[in-house]
């Protein structure tokens, strides 16, 4: 019995012992954890690597050099019947538009048989002028004979009576008058019948040059890229607003329809603020990012950058001064046409191993910069000092080190 109870008591013994070093050890676990706990708001790692000081700017893709298409300036009024796609590929000697070529048919039919008419016409016109001029010629003749047997009558003067010479005489300047008269006659008939086959001729030519005008304008019913590229619709004013050509629209004679684009003079296009103009020189590197390509990012330099600031009124009141900006792509794509809008970020200037850290880490309290340290169970407010900031990162000189965790809201902020 003794006995018993002794093994009962050790047994206690041990139970008491283990229970002591399980709570023992949750204890010093949850001592652990505490100092270690995940902090309640948003933190990130101090980490060393090269800053970049940049600002953004806005820009837009656009072509130096383009090859325009336009509806044939030989037509009047056309209707498009098919046309390629916004920013799609051609190929050279593919169709870009196909214009309805009915009515212009229909002109050329009637230039034709207007053509055929003139012709004729001056065929006819020449045969009545040599008729004219042979009556003409026979009239002078007759004339000219006449007037010499009236002069041979009047020579015999001198062996008749008075009388009977003064009519000889009358009868020579009768004639006389009569031969004058045909010369005359046919010098007029010559000179009409030259005006009126010179303005058959005219109408001829008229005729002529409308059939080669109809037909040129019939030959270009189907315009054809005239090089491999990307097409590019021009928007057109309209009462709803500018807006490019479409199947089914009426197009007047020589309007703009489309741009082919030389892809390697394509440029981005910008405006810089008076501001930061000083912050900007020639074959600077930009990093671009275009809107309607988010998988790729380019690189570039600027090229050019204007020496006289302009008004730009498209961005409100007050009017803005900007310069105007030009740069070269380092890489093309076949997605880039013109009209692409592009977020371009300019760098300033490079610093290589410093330590960075979002804006965001960074608060001011008193005229005094801080950051929030996170030191095993709670913050510590350290102050900092920045050297330099560019867009939403900044370079801390002072302060802080690499590996620090610091907060990105401020904890001492009450919800």
């Amino acid at each position: 019995m003794i006995r018993r109870f002794q093994q009962l008591r050790a047994r206690h013994k041990s139970l008491v012992i283990a229970a002591f070093i399980l709570v023992g050890c949750m204890i010093l676990l949850g001592a652990i954890r505490y100092t270690h706990r995940v902090p309640a708001i948003p933190t990130i790692d101090v980490k060393r690597g090269e800053f970049l000081d940049s600002f953004d700017l806005r820009g837009e893709i656009k072509a130096l050099k383009s090859i325009g298409i336009t509806a044939p300036a030989e037509a009047g009024d056309l209707q498009i019947l098919k046309i390629a796609s916004d920013g799609g590929k051609v190929n050279k000697g593919d169709p870009i538009v196909e214009f309805d070529k009915t009515k212009t048919e229909q002109d050329l039919a009637q230039h034709r048989s207007s053509l055929k008419y003139a012709t004729a016409d001056i065929e006819q016109a020449r045969a009545e002028a040599r008729l004219t001029e042979e009556q003409d010629l026979t009239a002078v003749s007759k004339a000219r004979y006449d007037f010499q047997s009236a002069q041979l009558d009047a020579s015999k003067q001198e062996i008749v009576s008075k009388i009977e010479g003064a009519e000889a005489q009358l009868k020579v300047d009768d004639a006389k008058q009569a031969f004058n008269q045909a010369e005359e006659k046919l010098k007029s008939d010559r000179a009409v019948s030259k005006a009126t086959i010179d303005g058959k001729i005219e109408a001829s030519r008229k005729a002529a040059f409308d059939v080669g005008r109809a037909e040129a304008a019939l030959s270009k019913m189907i315009l054809r890229a005239p090089v491999t590229g990307i097409m590019s619709l021009v928007a057109v004013p309209r009462m709803e607003g500018p807006t490019p050509f479409k199947a089914g629209d009426h197009v007047w004679a020589g309007a703009p329809i489309a741009e082919l684009p030389d892809t390697s003079s394509l440029r981005v296009a910008a405006r810089v603020d008076e501001t930061e103009r000083g912050r900007l020189a020639l074959n600077q590197s930009v990093n671009l990012h275009m809107d309607a390509i988010p998988d790729r990012q380019f690189t570039g330099k600027i090229e050019e950058i204007s020496t006289i600031a302009t008004e730009d009124y498209t961005a409100g009141w007050p009017i803005p001064r900007n310069f105007d900006l030009r740069i070269t792509l380092d890489q093309l794509d076949p997605r880039l046409r013109p009209g692409i809008s592009a977020q371009i970020s300019v760098i300033v200037d490079r610093i290589p191993n410093v330590l960075i850290v979002p804006v965001h880490a960074m608060f001011q309290k008193e005229g005094e910069t801080f950051a929030y340290v996170w030191e095993g169970s709670k913050f510590r407010q350290l102050p900092i000092e920045v050297s330099r900031r560019s867009g939403d990162r900044v370079v801390v000189a002072k302060g802080l080190q690499e590996g620090d965790r610091v907060a990105l809201q401020d904890p001492t902020a009450k919800e």
